[in-house]
């Protein structure tokens, strides 16, 4: 009975496992707050990135404000390799990125080891 029960668990923790790295895991998209003339939206980074996936409207200046309460030195940067970006984000303070919404596109962001993304969708 044991030896079953410990097959059992053995395969509840490989599936689990699997499905963590390679299933498919959908982030919700949030929209950027648009006040006069200007989109804005918080980016919370630990662990990871909150939200995974902002979406922008095209041609009006955005500003993405990045905070991360994270001491990993992975998410001490932000890359956006598609605008020339990669920036420094200190602990526990907010730090503004402008973001160029002149084209349409979805374009990722990163941390400095690449191993958290985000998605940045402009349309």
């Amino acid at each position: 009975m044991a030896k079953i029960l410990v097959l059992v668990i053995g395969i509840a923790v490989i599936g689990f496992i699997v499905w963590w790295f390679f299933g498919k895991h959908e982030a919700a998209e949030v929209s950027a707050d648009v006040t006069e003339d200007l989109q804005t939206i918080d980016v919370e980074v630990n662990g990871g990135y909150s939200p995974e996936k902002v979406v922008l409207k095209k041609g009006v200046p955005a500003i993405l404000n990045f905070t991360r309460n994270d001491q990993s030195s992975c998410l001490d940067r932000v890359v956006f390799s598609d605008f020339g970006i990669n920036q420094a984000l200190p602990i526990n303070e907010k730090e503004e990125i402008k973001i160029d919404t002149s084209k349409p596109g979805e374009y990722t962001w990163a941390c400095g080891m690449d191993m958290f993304h985000g998605k940045l969708i402009i349309k």
